[in-house]
């Protein structure tokens, strides 16, 4: 990319959209084109193309996605499926139809099978059953990859597929209902900080927190999503482990990839993997760092300075037993991420302090 290209941010108000155009301004891009879901359903295939017809961006990035954590996959199945599915294939289409030169499309580490041998290498793509809680997912994600190797190999473009481990940083989804497993633990044990001190003080910032006027439905709230006077309760038995990469590493990493690794290059290193079949042309992105549920809730304990109890609820689902990405074919090239787990979720918090509470 030279700096005055024309650069498309899908997404630019999420985790990783806004990340990527922080990134892009910092490394002195001059023409990076957004465009809020009201000014563009990209759900919307005449719309979308007609953006592509007038912008004519040159570089892509596909951000735009609809996310969530075990609850809001599992409630909105067809959501996040068909959702998924017209987003992609309106904006991948469009930058092949209107000869983009470039498309980078973000995918999910969910793709890979919930058995999946560990680390999980590129190869390992649908060798095997996903989990079930996210699959509608998984799935839109899948097609997604599959339609930029695809139309790569019949029509020679450029579209490459990055597979990022979780993330998280600003502008992340703190719902206690939606959001992943990292910005509800961030929120849970920040209420429960509060809730534990039972003064007058934090009863007012709970209420403000929860955008409740009543102290009653507040702790009906707060019971709700596990927050008592005993202590906190958590999902799961906080044995699943997770990796984590802070969305400024993968922005970073992204930016990389665009503009060093084209769709041949990727063709040429699977030829070797797979005896010859171009399939899995996709970059995994990790961090290469995992922990257990119970490991990063004790960390944010302390990080936000909750003293009470934490307890698991082994009733409920754990996800995927395990999800860790081996990056060597990124990090071979050069990339490496630069962001501690602890320093990121110090910035997280700080974050969420800053979006919803003000401090």
């Amino acid at each position: 990319m030279e700096k005055r290209s024309k650069i498309y941010v899908a997404g630019h108000r999420g985790l990783v959209g806004s990340s990527l155009c922080r990134r892009l301004s910092a490394d002195g891009y001059t023409q990076v084109i957004t465009r809020t879901h009201s000014e563009l359903d990209l759900t919307v295939q005449k719309a979308v193309h007609e953006f592509f017809a007038d912008e004519k961006p040159e570089y892509v990035f596909l951000a735009a996605a609809r996310v969530g954590g075990i609850h809001a996959n599992s409630t909105y199945r067809g959501d996040f499926i068909l959702n998924n599915l017209l987003i992609q294939t309106n904006v991948i289409h469009a930058a092949y139809k209107y000869g983009v030169k470039k498309l980078l499309f973000l995918g999910s580490s969910c793709i890979y099978p919930r058995e999946c041998p560990q680390p999980m290498k590129e190869k390992d793509l649908l060798t095997s059953e996903l989990e079930y809680t996210n699959e509608p997912y998984a799935i839109a994600k899948i097609a997604g990859l599959k339609l930029c190797e695809s139309l790569s190999l019949q029509y020679g473009c450029n579209f490459i597929s990055v597979m990022p481990t979780n993330l998280y940083g600003p502008a992340d989804n703190y719902s206690l209902k939606d959001s992943h497993v990292l910005p509800a633990l961030i929120r849970k044990l920040h209420l429960s900080k509060l809730a534990s001190g039972n003064s007058a003080e934090n009863k007012k910032k709970i209420l403000s927190d929860l955008s409740i006027s009543s102290w009653d439905e507040a702790q009906v709230a707060l019971e709700e999503n596990g927050i008592t006077s005993d202590g906190i309760t958590l999902w799961g038995s906080g044995n699943a482990k997770r990796e984590f990469l802070y969305s400024d590493d993968l922005a970073e990493a992204c930016v990389y990839i665009m503009n060093t690794i084209d769709f041949s290059e990727r063709v040429r290193a699977v030829k070797k993997i797979n005896h010859h079949e171009i399939r899995n042309t996709h970059i995994n992105i990790g961090s290469g760092c995992e922990h257990t549920i119970k490991e990063l809730a004790e960390m944010i304990a302390d990080i936000v300075g909750y003293r009470g109890r934490i307890f698991f609820d082994h009733t409920k689902p754990d996800g995927t037993p395990r999800k860790f990405l081996d990056s060597y074919e990124l990090t071979a090239t050069g990339w490496t991420p630069k962001i501690s787990i602890k320093e990121g979720l110090s910035r997280a918090y700080a974050d969420y302090l800053h979006t919803h509470t003000g401090s």
